[in-house]
């Protein structure tokens, strides 16, 4: 069997009660003066989710039983829906199409990726949406919303392509809902039946995938 990616979201219901968020990898090393040099590894935070905490009953757990069953374990990814930021508003409101500056047009390139700016403009973090939910997908150039048939979206991987390239100097923005891609992190569910109609599940552990 050859691994893949399952366009196919965790259960939202279960989702929306786990616990997790971004992670990133920062070397730091003392010397001698007291001094720290700091290296980040990764140019991408990396998100970390445990779905435990969304189960409540009987019911959920059995959801996630087979949905782990048909991911097989770690093997296969899928999609993610994280309630704190699933969308290109900061405040988690409706997309619009000016939400998120995606690139400035120079009268040849079409294609444009997808992305959410976090933070202000000291050192801003772009982050790349490669999984978004395309009807939701509007689009802006130099200021005008633009029609759907002005431009297409990959759900697959965030590319934005425009029948005909943006002006020079157009700015490009987008507004956007978007699930993360994961897999699960583990290759065993440990379960705890603590009632007729609950389960206890201690540790379900999800990774964000990148690439897929």
């Amino acid at each position: 069997m050859t691994m893949g990616f399952h366009q196919v979201r965790f259960p939202l219901d279960i989702a929306l009660g786990a616990q997790g968020g971004p992670q990133r990898l920062t070397d730091i090393v003392q010397l001698a003066s007291g001094r720290e040099e700091r290296n980040q590894r990764w140019a991408h935070a990396r998100r970390r989710y445990n779905a435990g905490y969304g189960i409540k009953s009987r019911a959920d757990m059995q959801k996630v039983l087979e949905f782990f069953e048909e991911r097989r374990g770690r093997f296969h990814g899928f999609l993610w829906r994280d309630g704190l930021d699933w969308t290109s508003r900061g405040d988690g409101g409706a997309p619009m199409a000016t939400d998120q500056q995606i690139g400035t047009g120079d009268g040849a390139q079409k294609q444009f990726q997808l992305t959410k700016r976090y933070g202000a403009g000291f050192d801003p973090y772009l982050r790349p949406i490669t999984k978004p939910l395309a009807a939701t997908v509007t689009i802006s150039v130099g200021g005008m919303v633009q029609p759907g048939a002005a431009f297409t979206v990959d759900g697959l991987t965030g590319l934005v392509s425009f029948a005909v390239a943006p002006a020079e100097g157009a700015v490009v923005r987008a507004g956007f809902a978007f699930d993360v891609p994961v897999r699960f992190d583990t290759d065993r569910l440990e379960i705890e039946l603590a009632g007729f109609d609950a389960a206890v599940v201690p540790n379900i552990p999800l990774i964000e995938v990148i690439g897929e």
